[in-house]
């Protein structure tokens, strides 16, 4: 069926507005991305699924199913990640003095490897309060903190880092 030069087509419908989840994704993935390059300049290998260990509160002393809840996988999948993280010298699974199993334990190379990604994050952090401005950085970054422990997530153990 053909149109008359007067029938006028609908109108595009307007782009949707990002919700929240998008707006807290998007510059977690910005800031993932800079840990990656800084890894990779300093010469670790360091996956992205692997990454997900190293971010707060850290693996060090933690049972590896707490590991895989954090990072939102099975605990399978989460002792292969941690095999791959131990035969690369990243850390060690070590058995638990008490029979909740094993922990986990980083290694030299592991605690440089976290000073480098938490080195990156404070940058990002100068930036991004140098962009917004030190009084609507510290109010983004107590919102965030304030939500996490209302959420359960951060046991109101003050301000999260990375």
């Amino acid at each position: 069926m053909r149109r008359s030069l007067t029938q006028r087509l609908p109108e595009p419908s307007p782009a949707p507005t990002p919700m929240i989840g998008a707006l807290l994704r998007l510059p977690h993935q910005a800031i993932v991305a800079r840990i990656q390059a800084s890894l990779a300049r300093e010469s670790f290998d360091i996956t992205p699924s692997e990454l997900g260990v190293f971010l707060f509160p850290g693996p060090e002393g933690r049972r590896p199913i707490d590991l895989a809840r954090q990072c939102a996988m099975t605990r399978q999948a989460m002792n292969y990640v941690l095999a791959g993280l131990e035969g690369r010298d990243y850390l060690q699974r070590q058995d638990a003095a008490t029979p909740n199993g094993r922990v986990v334990r980083v290694t030299e190379r592991g605690r440089r490897a976290i000073a480098v990604i938490r080195s990156e994050v404070k940058a990002i952090e100068r930036e991004w309060a140098d962009h917004l401005g030190a009084r609507r950085f510290e109010a983004l970054r107590g919102t965030l903190g304030e939500l996490a422990v209302w959420l359960g997530k951060l046991g109101g153990q003050g301000r999260p880092r990375a």
